[in-house]
């Protein structure tokens, strides 16, 4: 298996840091009809093309994923190509017992908590870096800044099943499959986190109204209050 996967080797040509951004992923649309699942059975069984297919599939998604998690982009496409470097190791004892990417994603995870668990040893020994970048400056927009602060303000859990739902786009199942909890729980707590983030915009968005109106002249502050953009994100 190792001997036919030279070509496969990590580095910064198979992997351009050009296409990486933090755009939310969308449903793929793949050039190949071939399922997940099918080319990773042909993954392990020597074929190079289906591990380029899957690497393309999933990158982006997977970048995104560390990028909305980290306050480093940098750290995000290292880690990226990590989760990818460690599915192509374990090619070989893959089984499909589940849904790929629900099998990507648990990769994804155990290295985002082995990178926090050091991070966190780094922290307590050598003490803090200096200047730590703000993961809400990722959007320069205001009301995107405003919903990342508001999700980061979210209970734990409740803030990587509404991250895991909206942006991955995972179903309840494969999130439940992920977190370990039943799909009720994931179900009452995704409710329980969409509330909570709707309760922290929606005073937001109406002290900004309330304070763009009292700065503006008298005749100005219809239009004023007008132009202020709508917080939030689908819930």
């Amino acid at each position: 298996m190792q001997d036919a996967l030279p070509a496969l080797v990590l580095n910064s040509e198979a992997i351009p840091r050009t296409l990486m951004s933090d755009t939310p992923p969308t449903p793929a649309f793949p050039a190949s009809p071939a399922s997940d699942e099918h080319l990773m059975l042909a993954f392990s069984k020597g074929s190079a093309e289906s591990f380029n297919e899957l690497f393309l599939r999933y990158k982006q998604p997977i970048y995104g994923f560390f990028r909305r998690r980290t306050a480093d982009s940098n750290h995000a496409e290292e880690l990226s190509q990590e989760t990818f470097l460690v599915l192509l190791r374990a090619a070989s004892r893959y089984e499909p017992r589940a849904l790929f990417r629900t099998y990507l994603y648990d990769i994804a995870f155990k290295i985002l908590r082995a990178h926090r668990r050091k991070a966190a040893f780094r922290a307590t020994f050598f003490g803090h870096p200096k200047s730590i970048p703000d993961p809400a400056k990722q959007d320069a927009t205001e009301s995107g800044l405003w919903v990342r602060r508001a999700v980061e303000k979210l209970n734990a859990i409740d803030r990587e099943i509404l991250l895991l739902r909206e942006f991955e786009q995972l179903s309840y199942a494969e999130i439940a499959d992920l977190l370990e909890l039943p799909v009720n729980t994931v179900r009452s707590r995704l409710f329980r986190a969409r509330t909570a983030l709707r309760n922290l915009l929606e005073p937001s968005a109406a002290s900004a109204v309330s304070e763009a109106a009292q700065s503006a002249e008298p005749a100005a502050s219809p239009a004023a209050a007008q132009a202020i953009p709508q917080k939030g994100i689908r819930l």
